[in-house]
C-alpha cells in the first residue's frame, strides 16, 4: 500500500508545479464571442478598414477558396472569346488581397450572413452560413461559406474560409 500512497504523492507534487492550462471556455460565451467576429468582419468591408479586417484572422496566409457553381462557371465560358480557354473552377487567394480589392473599389461592398451555425468546443469552431455579396445595390454573388476558427490568447481568430460563389445572371445595373 506504501508505494501507491507514494506514486500518489509524487504524481501531486510534480503536477502541482506544472503550468496550469487555461480552460476552454463555454459554449454559449464562445458563440457570443464568434458572432462578434462576424459582425468585426461585416463591418470590416462596410468601413473598408484593412487593418481592423486583418486583425481577425490567425494568419495571412490561410486556406481562402472559392468554388464557382456548375451554372456560374458555365456562364463564364460562354462569355468567352475561345470557349477552350482554360477557366478555373476554384478561385484562391487571401484575406488580404480580398480587402485591398474593397479598399480600392469605388463603390460599397457588403456582405450578409443568414442561418448562421456555429459548433464550437471552446478551442475550435466550424461556422457555416448562407451568404450574399452585395457590389452597392446589386447582389454580386451568394452561395454557402464555412470559416474555420481557432480560440488564442488575443481572441477568436479566422484560421480557414472556403465558400461556394453562384454568379448574378443579371448584369449590374448601368451607372
Amino acid at each position: 500500500m506504501k508505494p501507491v500512497l507514494a506514486t500518489a504523492a509524487l504524481c501531486l507534487t510534480l503536477f502541482a508545479g506544472a503550468p496550469q492550462r487555461a480552460h476552454a471556455e463555454n459554449p454559449a460565451e464562445s458563440r457570443q464571442k464568434i458572432e462578434g467576429v462576424i459582425k468585426a468582419f461585416a463591418k470590416a468591408l462596410v468601413d473598408k478598414d484593412k487593418e481592423g479586417f486583418m486583425r481577425l484572422f490567425l494568419r495571412e496566409d490561410i486556406t481562402w477558396v472559392g468554388v464557382y457553381t456548375d451554372g456560374s462557371l458555365a456562364r463564364y465560358r460562354a462569355s468567352l472569346k475561345d470557349p477552350k480557354e482554360p477557366s478555373p473552377k476554384t478561385e484562391s487567394s487571401t484575406p488580404r488581397k480580398f480587402i485591398e480589392k474593397i479598399v480600392r473599389a469605388p463603390e460599397a461592398r457588403t456582405e450578409t450572413f443568414e442561418n448562421v451555425r456555429i459548433d464550437t468546443d471552446g478551442e475550435m469552431a466550424q461556422v457555416l452560413f448562407d451568404y450574399s455579396f452585395m457590389v452597392g445595390n446589386y447582389r454580386n454573388n451568394w452561395g454557402k461559406e464555412s470559416w474555420q476558427m481557432v480560440r488564442t490568447e488575443n481572441g477568436w481568430k479566422i484560421a480557414g474560409v472556403i465558400w461556394s460563389a453562384e454568379e448574378n445572371p443579371e448584369p449590374p445595373p448601368k451607372k
